[in-house]
């Protein structure tokens, strides 16, 4: 063989380029290279040789020996693209395809059409697609000399399944695709890349270079999804799925490695002031200069405290590590030819999977191109493209309530040319590929196509004589050749994380672990403080200045001598007690209590906390957001009127709709008598008109939905399946009027009247409802005359525009919401079998574009079918409210909360479930604000609104906007300073931009409460967040900070909970920081005496003790405190009006502690001076014993209600104390403790600091009650 030319060369590349062309690895974009739908088939021989340690490349001769390969391979538009090269060996030349001898059989297998294979030459894929992508891999450059050097070279399977750029790993004359790191993988078998290159016949493999030190790898950072679409290969290899460049299908859910839990841990705790400031005091310890007392006294604590996080931190994230453990082992059904099948098992049927190929293999080993076989109750491991199903029609339903919180069943569809085939085995003998777009979040919407080139003879033959051609084989099977197209939606779609709810299927995968959508919307929301907390800090900074302006007062009394500062760091050691360190601890074990107390209280089952943090921000709510559909209301729907234009139909007169119905569908017969008058006959045809008029809205219901009908294999029982609780209760109405739904696939739909005749129609297409479009069409084809129909439904706002012109579409549907029902406009179009064609073949055409799928399929159902529709109906549907919905509003309203709905229905119905709920008050003036289309006009209402600010406001969603962006400022002040806002046709984001706008401006607490998954953004959004379990699903709940069952539970869960936690969290943050300022007023006083010296008066265990042993459990008992009962609370809500002021912690009640603390410490350590002996170890016992004393006296009188909690630990905690005194000789003199002197000193010290407390507080309580004061006994 000649020598080729060097492939560093220009000409080398030119050459090896042209090669790759002419041997069918470069698709031709040209028609000229455009080859037929049979598989065109050649030879080629591909030599590989070089010198001089540089790689070469030369193709297009034709030899002897070489193999066949199918030239043809396209792709969709836009599509990346891939060239190929090949390994050099070891001594730097390169091998020949036919090396190994299997270049026939690699060949031969290839003629099933799989695009870009070339295991047979050993060949790995090459992203030419960006070309400074390549060169920063080491690929020359070159400037382009013709067109087709700047296209790119080939296709390529980017994305899950296919190939893109060099890592970089190999030696420059492996030219390499996207790399795979078999550590991030960690689940592939050792060695497993070079057995894989290995079996495919080459030798000579190229040395991996060891990969860099990486902090990325180290720290167990996940690259974000990729954003380039994809092409998966059906069929590919094994070896090559597992060189997949896309992430590895592994579940992780821990927040921490072994590397990171410390680091990250500690970082989560010292990023709080206090914690941080008693690192630095516990590290200062360590500087002998500065070392106060013993070590243990500032290290023991802070230790504690970080055991318990590191503790808590750790349990959680093995508990984690177990539960993804378990996901990424539970075993799937692999379908491969590589599982060793029986000789007949590529016949196998779907309903007898175990027949199969399938190869049981772990989740977390899937890849990228395997095809999947699922089972019922199966969840599903990956992001799926659905190709078959046990179900003849191809259709499964999958449970998604893990994924978006609905528990409605989903239908899926799948791939209509895989599911014709005979068999599940027979999808191995598939070619084709599968085109995605980028992993994205939003789980409604996919965009694809699936080409199809060669596949098995299917179940229906003559379905596909004018589709290809048939040939054989390598086993005889017949197989059809040609290429079929298929759009793909989300509807083709099983989303990792739901569940197969019946039968089978078997699908390939497209996306894998972190591309997957359930990993994409798991994002961590961010983490919600309390004000409480907040306030705390600032205290703690407050507490921090004070210690420091202490330290140096002290030092300055003395005289700033020698090593002045020293001795300024000395005392800030010593009053560090001042900012107790116990105070988070104590905080985080109270909202513990708080959240066990909501979670148990029977009068609202099932409340659930997620956000432990929060209990006290329910004392504090200012502004409360609601939804209203399934919030306010039970979203339990219920036909009330049915308008015809001239007809209308009440709650009374369905039976009047089931008659007229019984005769159109003749069943029921009015002839008129052959001797009755003209009139009598025309009233007779009227009567027909209206029947055929009922019959047509009736049978629009009856036809327009997504209701699936599912048998109950074990009682028979039917239960109607839909992605929407309204579209149930459309069909049982049509049910109840004497058309019942029987059967519902895909494909066909069947009814069956009253008189048991069943009406069947053919299902051509479907358009289903978005929050975008507010509408849902349907085209149906009567089976009885070939009549083909398009039914559509939906909101007024949009049908208005649609339907032809009419006269009552308007007012009706004013009327009806008004009366608080919800409106349903129905509409037809009947089409000619030539409108049909035309618009089946426009819509085709647009839903396999890949550019703007969804608008492109619009653009033609607006053009095609939405043309001067047919107006057959309104329906109004009544959902009622849900219970003691009026007495907590009005309750809520008394207790100072004011109270905003955002809703996404019409003004007339909102207006109207305002005035029911109790929302606007009898006789309150509503100021309606609608269909504002200037700011000139915005700013005219605004104008007029400052004149109103007694009254309820009503504005629709396109108004809100034009305020928010023109008048942000003099809006929000106007509409805060209303008792109630009803904000109309609002998006989800105008919901949550609502919640922050009010947050911002009023730095008030808002909560914000709702059931749906419209309503996830607003609940995020807001201080706190409530969600309701509802109809539609969990989503809202999951979501949210506490979770309750029904709007009434909100009365309780911010009256009466949230009142006791903010008040009882206030009170003991206040007690823990008092009880750290008296000991240093006490060691301040001290060193003032003894010439300013910054020794410790209390040492060792007398400071680890106090702050636990002695005091936590009296104080901590102050959690259970309450200071009116529950029934006061709820009877008098406006002593939750106090609460929002926040004077239970504020300025002034901290000041009011500092002097309290400032007193009873100068008064416990100027007694003691006074009354000590000679010796130096009394002082140390009368304090001690005098401020444990005073502060266990000091909770008692704090406390506003004894309970058994408190009086047990007062009594527990003075026995531990009288007990520990006799094992603490260095700190008592026994002699002398255990002498009439001691009791007399110290109970005269206590009555000293603690009595004129206790009489201030008794006098203000009997002269200047406060208001629950008043109401305590009540």
């Amino acid at each position: 063989m000649n020598p080729a030319p060097n492939a560093n060369s220009r000409a080398g590349r030119d050459n090896a380029a042209e090669g790759l062309a002419a041997s069918g690895f470069v698709p031709r974009d040209s028609a000229n290279h455009r080859q037929s739908n049979a598989l065109r088939q050649f030879r080629s021989t591909a030599s590989l040789r070089g010198g001089g340690g540089s790689s070469s490349i030369r193709t297009g001769t034709t030899t002897a020996g070489t193999s066949s390969i199918a030239s043809r391979s396209t792709v969709p538009r836009g599509a990346p693209r891939v060239g190929y090269a090949y390994p050099e060996s070891s001594n730097g030349t390169a091998k020949s395809v036919t090396d190994g001898g299997d270049a026939h059989s690699e060949a031969d297998s290839l003629l099933g059409g799989v695009a870009g294979s070339s295991s047979a030459a050993g060949a790995r894929p090459v992203d030419l697609s960006s070309r400074g992508a390549n060169n920063a891999r080491g690929l020359p450059k070159r400037t382009p000399r013709s067109r087709r050097e700047e296209e790119p070279a080939a296709i390529i399977p980017v994305g899950l399944g296919g190939r893109g750029e060099s890592d970089g790993d190999y030696d420059e004359g492996w030219r390499t695709g996207l790399e795979v790191e078999e550590e991030e993988i960690g689940l592939l078998a050792a060695g497993g890349g070079d057995r894989d290159r290995q079996s495919n016949g080459l030798s000579g493999q190229p040395p991996k270079k060891k990969k860099p030190f990486s902090l990325k790898r180290l720290f167990a950072l996940a690259a974000p999804p990729s954003s380039k679409p994809r092409t998966i290969v059906l069929n590919e290899t094994p070896s090559q799925r597992k060189k997949s460049p896309h992430p590895p299908n592994i579940v992780k859910n821990q927040k921490y490695n072994l590397v990171t839990f410390l680091p990250l841990v500690l970082y989560e705790q010292f990023k709080f002031f206090y914690n941080l400031y008693f690192l630095l005091v516990a590290l200062s310890q360590f500087v002998p200069a500065l070392r106060i007392g013993f070590l243990a006294t500032y290290i023991v604590p802070l230790a504690f405290v970080l055991a318990v996080t590191i503790g808590k931190e750790a349990y959680d994230d093995y508990i984690r590590y177990l539960r993804d453990r378990n996901a990424n082992s539970a075993r799937y059904s692999l379908l491969t030819s590589s599982a060793a099948p029986s000789p007949h098992s590529h016949h196998a049927s779907s309903s007898n999977p175990a027949s199969a190929p399938f190869k049981p293999t772990p989740s977390s080993q899937l890849r990228v191109g395997d095809l999947v076989h699922l089972e019922k109750n199966d969840r599903v491991p990956a992001d799926i493209l659905l190709l078959r199903t046990s179900d003849p029609s191809g259709t499964c339903f999958v449970r998604t309530d893990q994924l978006d919180g609905e528990t409605d069943w989903k239908l899926r569809v799948a791939v209509e040319k895989t599911q014709a085939l005979a068999s599940d085995a027979d999808l191995l003998q598939v070619a084709g590929e599968a085109y995605a777009d980028p992993p994205t979040k939003d789980i409604h919407t996919f965009v694809g196509n699936i080409t199809l080139r060669s596949w098995p003879k299917p179940n229906h033959v003559e379905e596909e004589a004018d589709v290809g051609t048939e040939a054989e084989d390598a086993r005889g099977d017949a197989v059809t050749s040609g290429e079929v197209v298929e759009p793909l939606t989300a509807e083709n779609m099983l989303w990792a994380n739901t569940v197969l709810a019946a039968g089978s299927a078997v699908g390939v995968i497209v996306y894998t672990g972190r591309e997957t959508r359930a990993v994409m919307n798991t994002s961590q929301p961010g983490t919600k403080v309390g004000l409480l907390d907040h306030e705390i800090n600032r205290l703690a900074k407050i507490l921090c200045a004070v210690t420091f302006v202490l330290s140096v007062v002290l030092v300055a009394l003395n005289g700033f001598r020698g090593h002045w500062w020293v001795y300024v760091f000395r005392f800030l050691i010593l009053f560090s007690s001042i900012i107790p360190i116990s105070l988070r601890v104590n905080l985080d074990m109270g909202k513990t209590v708080y959240a066990h107390q909501i979670m148990h209280d029977n009068e609202i089952p099932e409340t659930i906390v997620r956000t432990s943090t929060l209990p006290e921000e329910l004392g504090r709510i200012e502004y409360l957001l609601s939804d209203k559909t399934g919030t306010l209301t039970q979203n339990e729907m219920e036909m009330k009127k049915l308008h015809l234009g001239t007809l209308s139909y009440g709650v009374d007169s369905m039976d009047e709709v089931a008659h007229q119905l019984a005769v159109a569908m003749g069943e029921e017969k009015h002839l008129p008598a052959p001797n009755l008058s003209t009139g009598v006959a025309l009233a007779s045809r009227g009567r027909r008109d209206m029947s055929s008029r009922v019959k047509d809205v009736i049978l629009a219901l009856g036809l327009c939905h997504n209701v699936t009908p599912v048998i109950d294999e074990t009682d028979g029982t039917v239960t109607y399946q839909a992605s929407s609780p309204d579209e149930v209760a459309i069909v049982r109405f049509t049910e109840s009027v004497g058309l019942t739904l029987v059967e519902r696939d895909r494909t066909s739909m069947s009814l069956r009247t009253a008189a048991g005749a069943v009406l069947s129609y053919d299902v051509l297409e479907i358009f289903p409802f978005t929050s975008e479009s507010k509408r849902m069409g349907i085209v149906v084809r009567d089976r009885q005359n070939g009549e083909i129909t398009f039914y559509q439904k939906g909101a007024d706002v949009v049908m208005a525009r649609i339907v032809a012109y009419n006269d009552w579409l308007e007012e009706e549907c004013g009327n009806m919401a008004r009366e608080g029902l919800r409106t349903l406009v129905m509409a037809r179009r009947r089409l000619t079998e030539e409108a049909w064609k035309a618009f089946e073949e426009a819509y085709r055409d647009a839903r396999v574009s890949l550019g703007d799928r969804n608008a492109a399929a619009a653009n033609v159902i607006s053009q095609h079918l939405e043309v001067e529709l047919e107006l057959l109906g309104v329906t109004g549907v009544e959902d009622k409210l849900q219970e003691d919905v009026k007495m907590t509003i009005e309750l809520l309203r008394n207790a100072g909360i004011k109270i905003w709905m955002l809703t996404g229905d019409k003004i007339e119905t909102a207006t109207c479930i305002a005035i029911s709920t109790k929302l606007v008050s009898r006789g309150q003036y509503i100021h309606q604000i609608a269909k504002l289309k200037s700011p000139e006009q915005a700013r005219d209402e605004l104008e007029f609104l400052q004149t109103k600010l007694d009254c309820c406001l009503v504005i629709d969603g396109e108004s809100l906007q034009l305020c928010i962006e023109h008048f942000r400022q003099d809006f929000i002040e106007l509409s805060t300073q209303l008792s109630a806002v009803v904000a109309c046709r609002c998006s989800p984001t105008q919901k949550a931009d609502v919640a922050r706008l009010i947050r911002a401006h009023t730095k008030k607490r808002v909560c914000c409460i709702g059931d749906g998954g419209n309503d996830v953004s607003m609940i995020q959004a807001a201080d706190v967040g409530v969600g309701i379990v509802g109809k539609e699903g969990r989503q809202a709940s999951l979501a949210a900070d506490f979770s309750i069952n029904q709007f009434s539970y909100l009365t309780k869960l911010l009256v009466w909970h949230g009142r006791n936690s903010y008040k009882r969290s206030a009170k003991l943050a206040q007690f823990v920081i008092h009880r750290g300022l008296i000991i240093s007023v006490i060691q301040a006083v001290f060193s003032s005496v003894f010439y300013f010296s910054p020794i410790a008066i209390y040492q060792g265990w007398l400071m680890v003790g106090y702050a636990t042993l002695y005091t936590m459990a009296p104080v901590f008992s102050l959690v259970l405190d309450r200071d009116v009962n529950e029934d006061v609370a709820l009877l008098y809500p406006e002593l939750y009006k106090e609460l929002t002021k926040g004077r239970n912690l504020s300025y002034k009640t901290f000041f009011t502690w500092l002097m309290i603390s400032l007193y009873q410490g100068g008064a416990i350590m100027l007694a003691s001076l006074v009354l000590f002996e000679n010796e130096f170890l009394n002082i140390v016992s009368i304090s001690f014993s005098a401020l444990v004393l005073n502060e266990l006296i000091m909770v008692a009188v704090e406390i506003t209600t004894w309970h058994m909690l408190m009086v047990v630990s007062e009594v527990i905690t003075l026995a531990l104390y009288v007990v520990s005194i006799l094992f603490l000789p260095e700190y008592f003199d026994l002699a002398f403790v255990l002498t009439p002197q001691f009791v007399w000193k110290v109970s005269l010290i206590v009555a000293i600091s603690a009595a004129p407390l206790w009489i201030i507080k008794y006098l203000k309580g009997k002269f200047a009650p406060t208001q629950y004061a008043k109401l305590r006994d009540f």
